[in-house]
């Protein structure tokens, strides 16, 4: 076996190794999980998740994905509470403790002290007969039969479990209140995925110039306005409506179909009935009518009204594309 196939034989292991894992997670959901999420669901406050080690890095992922969604949280590395940190935890937050084995010694530590006061204390450990399975209110079980790791030793398969234990528990909370991607684009403001979900086709307009000749205009004024609003197109105008379009492309047509252009006007070069968009649409809206129709140019409309253009340059510009 060379090397390349020990590689890819080591990965494709670990990788079924961690599946197989994942896939027996499902069977231990149990009502534990459903009073965990109604009691989230439910509390005035917000969720604390704590743990230390590997454990603590993957309760800030969890911590970060439910702030994403809706749901208020908060990480306290279990170590810096026992030496400060717990006034992080308020009276109506619920904490949510993460530990492989449920039974460190900052554990072991850190949970009498949740729960002297009067927060609901849920436990996502792999052992079901833990100190922190026994002390806390509801179980998440995340039990994996080994690790990844050929030794059995380096947190892999088991932080995989708890991430998508996570996963499960926010995407829960998302269902059950209704968080819809307006809400989402709420929370991620920056960025091109929280742009597909809140920029307007009017955002983009009003950013451009606005090529329009009328449809007398002659041919090589046209071919002016084209070239000076650098967006390869310009709607034509007739007493104040839009009723049709002329391209660069128009413009290579005309030019190969006649020899001499003197007197030629926009009305008879231009494609009629150009293809529009309205201000108020999503910008992803109009990337997927640029693809659908195999165009980089959309006339943008308000009632009727044209507004200006929007350019595949624009999308691909502000990250949509």
């Amino acid at each position: 076996m060379n090397n390349s196939d020990t590689i890819l034989s080591i990965a494709r292991k670990t990788v079924e190794t961690e599946s197989k894992a994942i896939g027996n997670l499902a069977h231990l959901l149990n009502e534990d999980f459903a009073l965990a999420v109604n009691h989230i669901l439910n509390s005035k406050g917000r969720v604390i998740i704590t743990g230390i080690g590997k454990s603590a890095i993957i309760a800030t992922k969890i911590v970060a994905t439910l702030n994403s969604t809706g749901t208020p949280a908060v990480f306290m590395h279990a170590g810096d509470a026992i030496h400060g940190d717990l006034g992080t935890i308020q009276d109506e937050d619920v904490v949510i403790c993460i530990s492989k084995s449920g039974n460190t010694p900052e554990i072991k530590m850190l949970v009498p002290l949740i729960k002297r006061g009067k927060n609901i204390l849920i436990g996502m450990t792999g052992n079901t007969e833990s100190f922190l399975a026994q002390q806390a209110k509801y179980i998440l079980n995340t039990y994996v039969e080994k690790e990844a790791c050929p030794n059995n030793l380096a947190p892999t398969t088991s932080t995989t479990a708890q991430l998508v234990m996570g996963d499960a528990l926010a995407i829960s909370l998302l269902e059950l209140k209704g968080f819809s991607s307006k809400d989402f684009a709420k929370y991620h403001p920056g960025g091109s995925l929280g742009k597909r979900l809140y920029l307007t086709v009017g955002d983009i307009v009003q950013t451009n110039m606005k090529p329009q000749v009328d449809v007398e205009t002659d041919v090589r004024t046209v071919i002016v306005e084209i070239s000076e609003k650098m967006l390869g197109v310009s709607a034509v105008i007739d007493n104040g409506k839009l009723v049709g379009v002329v391209t660069d492309g128009d413009i290579r047509r005309m030019l190969n179909k006649y020899e001499n252009i003197n007197g030629l006007k926009a009305k008879d070069i231009m494609t009629h009935g150009p293809k529009t968009i309205e201000t108020k649409k999503l910008a992803i809206t109009a990337l997927e009518l640029m693809q659908e129709n195999e165009i980089s140019q959309l006339l943008a409309v308000d009632n009727g009204n044209y507004e200006g253009v929007v350019h595949l340059h624009n999308l691909i510009n502000e990250g949509i594309l």
